[in-house]
């Protein structure tokens, strides 16, 4: 590990870039989950008009209609199941840029302070995804 030259500055500006390519991920994985859930209501059903409604059950308020909820049709069904099987993908990969960028931070400012253990088990931690060693403060503090 003595080998290290680790230059601030390129560090900082690599975090930028992926930070701002973090952000264009986001913005487009809650444009995708916005369409779904558009397309999901558009789909409609495949019941009649006067089933796609169903009455909820539970008390009232005086001059109010009882709550209903849209029957799903087949299509916003399956649009769901879609979306909460990649579910697990799209945890991962923020999962794995926080990590990134956390053990970026975390190895480089460990660097600075001459510690290079704590700099390997930083860059260790960002490896195996494990946030909550990256998420602690250093020096001990939380």
């Amino acid at each position: 590990m003595t080998g290290w030259d680790i230059k601030p500055q390129g560090v900082q500006g690599q975090l930028k870039t992926v930070g701002g390519n973090a952000g264009e991920l986001q913005t487009a994985l809650n444009a995708l989950i916005t369409a779904m859930s558009e397309a999901a209501q558009a789909a409609g059903t495949a019941v009649p008009g006067s089933a796609a409604e169903t009455r909820l059950q539970g008390p009232v308020a005086p001059g109010h209609a009882p709550p209903t909820q849209k029957a799903l049709g087949p299509v916003a069904a399956a649009l769901g199941q879609y979306l909460s099987v990649r579910k697990t993908e799209f945890d991962s990969m923020a999962d794995r840029i926080e990590a990134c960028i956390l053990g970026a931070v975390k190895a480089t400012n460990e660097y600075l302070e001459g510690d290079l253990d704590s700099a390997k088990h930083a860059q260790d931690a960002a490896r195996a995804v494990n946030l909550g060693a990256l998420r602690e403060q250093p020096r001990g503090g939380k």
